[in-house]
């Protein structure tokens, strides 16, 4: 196991984090939520870059809420704010790369910039956002890191970059790496991602695996006396405007084999994140 957070607590004037989670070698995880969700708060914990109130955090079999310098250095991390000086370019990063990782390749750094046409010394406060989404991308892909820890590395970025960089995250996956990703772009996800954690609130309201929750999760679209007369016992969350009732399902075969008068559909990722988180 390389990652395994239980009841990780941190409280805010107005805003409680509560998190148990875990990160498998050979997987990508998702944690999505909605902006505010806590998927910031709970990457900062994990790299103790806040001081949580309670739980356990253990990485790579150790329990330390001080992670060692072996450990960040199997740590990649992306950030979702700005992580190098403005006033550096690419090859100063690099060189300060060098430095702190051993096992970072320099070679393959300078190579995939100039594949993404990275000016190599040229500013950062001159790059665009989709430039610089990729040179932190690749900052972190570079030094041969056992658990990558990616907040929100798409976002803002247009189709084509988003796509690309996800590429990078599939090419880099092997069987004794693990990946944790945040995002409230579910398209990102849904074809990237073993497992989804959704997050609402500061707590994990679902965990379910990608293919399973595509498979066997629906929706359903009742009327009022629908309603009333629906078992509900496999009803995970609804919405109800004046007519009808929408509602998510986690047996969507249950509803399609005992209810053929009812509107029974399958769901995308985007259909239990607006129900489950809203």
């Amino acid at each position: 196991m390389l990652l395994r957070l239980e009841h990780v607590q941190k409280t805010y004037d107005t805003f409680s984090l509560d998190v148990s989670m875990q990160i498998e070698e050979g997987k990508i995880s998702g944690l999505i939520g909605a902006n505010g969700a806590g998927k910031s708060t709970t990457i900062k914990a994990i790299l103790g870059l806040i001081q949580t109130d309670s739980g356990t955090i253990e990485r790579f079999g150790k329990q330390e809420k001080i992670i060692s310098a072996p450990e960040k250095q199997k740590i990649g991390t992306v950030m979702s704010e700005n992580t190098f000086s403005m006033m550096l370019n690419v090859t100063q990063i690099a060189n300060i790369l060098y430095n702190v990782y051993p096992s970072f390749d320099k070679d393959n750094f300078i190579i995939k910039c100039k594949a993404y046409k990275l000016p190599l010394t040229q500013e950062l406060k001159e790059f665009s956002t989709g430039m610089k989404a990729k040179l932190k991308l690749l900052s972190a892909l570079c030094h041969d890191a056992s658990l990558l820890l990616l907040d929100e590395p798409t976002v803002g970025l247009d189709a084509i970059t988003r796509n690309e960089l996800l590429n990078e995250i599939r090419a880099y996956m092997q069987d004794d790496k693990g990946i944790l990703i945040s995002s409230h772009i579910s398209s990102d996800l849904e074809g990237l991602c073993d497992d989804l954690y959704f997050m609402k609130d500061g707590k994990i309201v679902l965990h379910e695996d990608t293919d399973l929750l595509l498979s066997s999760y629906g929706i359903l679209k009742v009327s009022k006396e629908q309603y009333r007369e629906l078992d509900r016992k496999y009803i995970l969350a609804e919405q109800k405007d004046v007519f009808s009732t929408t509602l998510l399902t986690n047996e969507r075969q249950f509803y399609l084999d005992n209810y053929r008068d009812i509107v029974v559909e399958k769901s995308s990722i985007d259909d239990v994140m607006l129900l489950l988180l809203k």
